[in-house]
Parts: C-alpha cells; structure tokens; sequence
C-alpha cells in the first residue's frame, strides 16, 4: 500500500497544489502573506492547519513550537495508535496526545476558521493523529524498505531513460533531418524556389535537440524530487523543489484556462482580418489586372494603396484585440506601451517623416518610375519608389538613393513630364563678339539646331539674347524635344554642332573668356550676304 502511496504521489501533490491555489483564493491575500498573523503547521511537508499569531507570539513561533511538539511526541513511542484528549484550557481547547500537550486551540484560530472551537480542536486533533501516524509509519522497518523499493523503481526508471536519451539521441536527430530534408526537398523541386533544405532541416533538429535536453532535465529534476519525497527526513526538501516547478507550472495552466474565452476572441480577431486582407489582395489583384477599372487610379498607386490598406487593417485588429491581450490591464503592461511609444516617437521623426514623404511622392503625381527627374544635381531615371526612398539610375549608370523626404522638400525636374504637345525645350548660350552681324550668329545657331538629332523643326527653334556683356553678346539658342531621357546626349550634340557650324563660318566663339582687343576696332564693316559657307558650295 505505502510503495502505491509513494508511486501516485506526483499526481496526489498536483492536486493538492491547484486545491491549496484555490483555498487561497477564499483567505484574504494580506493574513496569507504576514507571517506574524498566520502560519501553517507543517510535518514531513505536509500541511495540518493553520494557527493565528499575536503580537507577543508571531504564528511563525507558534507553529514551530506545534511541530517540534508533534515530532516529540511521535518519536516517543512506534505503537501504531495514539491516546487524544480534548479539555478546556485558559486560552481555549488543550490538545493532548499520550498525555503530553501538543498545542491549544484558540478563540481566534475558531474566528479566523469561521466555526465553533469545540469542531475545530476536533478536526486539528484528527489532523494531528494521522500526522503522528504517519510519521511512525514512514520511519518503521517496514517503512524504510518502501521508500527504498520507491527510490530504486525511479532510480532505475531514470536511469533507462538517461540510456535511451544519450543513445539513442543522434540516431532520433538523424531520423527527424532525413525526414526533413526529404520535404523540403520535396518543397523545393515543387516551387522551383532556392530553398536549402539542409539548412531548414538543420535549423529544425537543432530546435529539437534543445527541446529534448529541456525535458531531460525536467525529468532528472522530478526524479529528484520524487527520491527525496521517498524518505521521511527530505520530504520537506522534496516538496520545496517541487513547489518551486509544480507551483509555477500549476499556475500558467491556470491563467491560460482562465484566459481561454480571451484567446477565443483573439482567434476570432485574427481570423477576420485574415480574411480582410485576403479580401483586399483579390480586390487588388483584379485592379491590377484590369479586371476592376478605378477612375483617375494610376497602376503604380496599388501596390502602396494595398500596404496602406493593409496596415489600417491591422491597426484596427490590434485596438480590438488590445483588451483581449493577457496581462493588458495590468499596469507593468501598460507602463511598457507607454515606453515603447516613448522610444519609437524620439527615435522615428526621420523615418515618419521619409514615410509621409513617400506617400505625397507616391500620390501627388509629380514623379513617376521611369521618369527623368533632376533632384539638386543628380539627374537620372527613377526605378523604384518606395515608401522611406526613391532610387533613381544616373546618366552614368549610378544607383543613387535620395530620402522621400529630401524628394519632397527640394525642387524637382521632370524631363519626361510632358506640359503641352511641343515637349521639352533644350536650350545652351554661347558668348560672340560685337563685331559679328546679329542675323548671321542666329542663323548659324538654327542651323545647329538643325542638324541635331533628336530637336524638333516644328515648332521652330529660336535665339534669345540673354545678356549684352562686356566684351560679347550672349546669344541662347532653343529648341523642343519629345525625347527628354536623351537630354544630356541631345546637349553634347547640339553644342558640337554650333561649334562645327561656327568654324565653318570663321566665327570666333568668346566664351568662356576674353583677353584682349585686336588693333583695330571690333565693329562689323561689311553687310551679311545672307548665306553661309554651306550654301555657297
């Protein structure tokens, strides 16, 4: 009967420990927690009742004293019966086992029971009685070879586990990797994706491989305790290691029953935004195939429509499941929101500010991908705006990455942004002498224009004087474009032709710079016969 006893004992203490939890929910929490008002009377750790304590007795004391008195009493004697006697004392009930008094019940242990003296001396005598029983009983002859026959069954259980664990260990890792990379291979050839599988499957035996060493030592620490808890004089140290893994454990079961109609909703939640945002992938998914037709809705407004979509979504599910969430009202928790807020607000103005930033690029229209742009002195063709940058390929074949929010503040030119139907206007000055007829430096420059590829010859291009210098007159010739990506190589060209159209002629171009005055005065003599050297030939 005693090695039964002893073989049930891990399922009578979890039981014993979820009844304690619950007793202790009905005492108030602040006599449970003062040492000085009550205390429990605890043999072989096992708990008889409780006593009140005073301020001249601390319950501590008290119940000490009752311990000491009962082991007293149990050695004195190994009959396998004890003679109890209830009488009335100064204080209240005097117990007395064998004719020696072991404690006195009180009028305020009956209070604090919430029933009358007489039942209590009589349930803590009865408690008392089967203590000392059993107390002679674990210590008897017959007892010590149970607890003996107990240990050796779970020393020998542990040790066939600890031979199983150590060899059969690599063998269990090197089954669960083959079957591993046997899927992921099997995942790997169905997707055509570059998965590794060893790797995946290294990952997961390695994570099994913890998780193995941590029940091993969960179950090296209960085959301690259940050793101990075999023989009378380390029962109590038995029941403190098992209080301090039973108690914890007994207690997160607990909370999750208790949190159970909670996680329901939490499931719910999330199965609904779920189903939210699959809802707003296929609504997008058709958008972008032409399925649904939006009016004034580009195509590169999806994809960031669909990530603001989708992350309104999810904030909306967090502030319903936040009442939900365990431990959400608790003021640790919330202590930590408000640090968390505190952190990502000092640490997040450049990236909230790139992020609007992104949004106003994304949504104002003034930059497309594949568009042209100069941003302060980068020029070069966006390929990708994203929601913090916006990367954009130089004239040199450079990634260059410019922050949203720079985008957003400087000034942006976009030279495939066609205004109106004649396109871009190409312009570049040059610095030509006073001496130079006007009418021949503005043909040449159209002549220029003309021969460039790339400049239209409708609408006409035309020369503007922009300064009367020093020692030149600047002369600006312009032309329309449709061809804006081609801007710098439409510049080279043109510039390279004015200079060939001006050699031509025998035109001495002044710019950049001017030395000094011939002898004779730079004033035109001759009138311009209206054609060019091309011409004549």
């Amino acid at each position: 009967m005693r090695a039964l006893t002893l073989w049930l004992l891990p399922l009578l203490f979890s039981c014993t420990v979820a009844l304690a939890q619950s007793e202790e929910i009905l005492a108030p929490a602040e006599e449970r927690e003062d040492p000085e008002f009550i205390a429990p009377v605890i043999v072989d750790g096992e708990e008889l009742f409780v006593v009140r304590g005073s301020s001249a007795l601390p319950a501590t004391e008290r119940a000490r004293k009752i311990e000491e008195r009962i082991a007293q009493v149990a050695d004195a004697s190994a009959k396998a019966s004890v003679q109890l006697e209830i009488s009335d004392a100064e204080f209240g009930k005097m117990i007395r086992v064998d004719g020696q008094m072991v404690t006195i019940t009180t009028q305020a242990d009956a209070e604090h029971e919430q029933m009358a003296i007489e039942v209590l001396a009589g349930l803590q005598s009865e408690a008392i009685e089967a203590a000392i029983l059993q107390y002679r009983d674990a210590r008897s002859n017959e007892g010590r070879v149970d607890s003996a026959m107990a240990a050796f069954a779970w020393t020998a259980v542990f040790a066939l586990t600890s031979y199983a664990f150590f060899a059969k260990r690599r063998m269990l890792l090197d089954y669960f990797r083959n079957i591993l990379e046997k899927r992921a291979e099997g995942v790997e050839e169905a997707t055509k994706s570059l998965l590794r599988s060893r790797a995946i499957a290294s990952i997961i035996v390695y994570s099994i491989h913890i998780l193995m060493w941590v029940l091993f030592l969960f179950f090296f620490y209960y085959y301690l305790s259940l050793v101990l808890l075999s023989f009378a004089e380390t029962q109590g140290i038995a029941q403190i290691l098992l209080k301090y893994v039973s108690e914890p454990l007994v207690t997160v079961v607990l909370a999750i029953v208790e949190y159970i109609p909670n996680l329901i909703m939490l499931a719910i939640i999330a199965a609904v935004t779920r189903l939210g945002i699959r809802g707003l992938d296929l609504f997008f998914d058709n958008v972008e195939s032409g399925a649904f037709q939006l009016k004034d809705f580009e195509d590169h407004w999806i994809a960031p429509t669909k990530m603001l979509c989708r992350a309104l979504l999810i904030v909306i599910a967090l502030v319903f499941a936040y009442p939900y969430i365990p431990g959400s009202d608790s003021r640790a928790f919330q202590g930590l929101t408000i640090l968390a807020g505190i952190m990502v607000s000092l640490g997040s103005n450049t990236v909230v500010s790139n992020m609007m930033a992104g949004l106003f690029v994304i949504y104002r229209r003034s930059t497309n991908v594949g568009d042209r742009i100069q941003v302060g002195d980068k020029i070069g063709d966006v390929t990708e705006i994203k929601l913090m940058e916006t990367l954009i390929k130089s004239i040199k074949n450079e990634m260059i990455s410019i922050p949203n929010a720079q985008l957003l503040n400087s000034e942006v030119v976009n030279y495939s942004r066609k205004v109106d139907g004649r396109g871009l206007l190409v312009h570049t000055t040059v610095g030509i002498g006073y001496e130079e007829p006007p009418k021949k430096i503005k043909a040449m420059l159209i002549e220029a224009a003309h021969r460039t590829q790339g400049l239209r010859k409708n609408p006409e291009p035309f020369v503007l004087w922009t300064q009367l210098a020093d020692y030149a007159i600047n002369y600006e010739i312009n032309a329309y474009t449709s061809r804006g990506s081609s801007l710098p190589k439409i510049l080279s060209d043109l510039r390279e032709n004015i200079v060939d159209v001006f050699n031509e002629n025998g035109t001495q171009i002044m710019t950049p710079s001017y030395i000094a005055d011939p002898p004779e005065p730079k004033v035109s003599s001759e009138e311009w016969d209206g054609k060019l050297a091309h011409h004549a030939e």
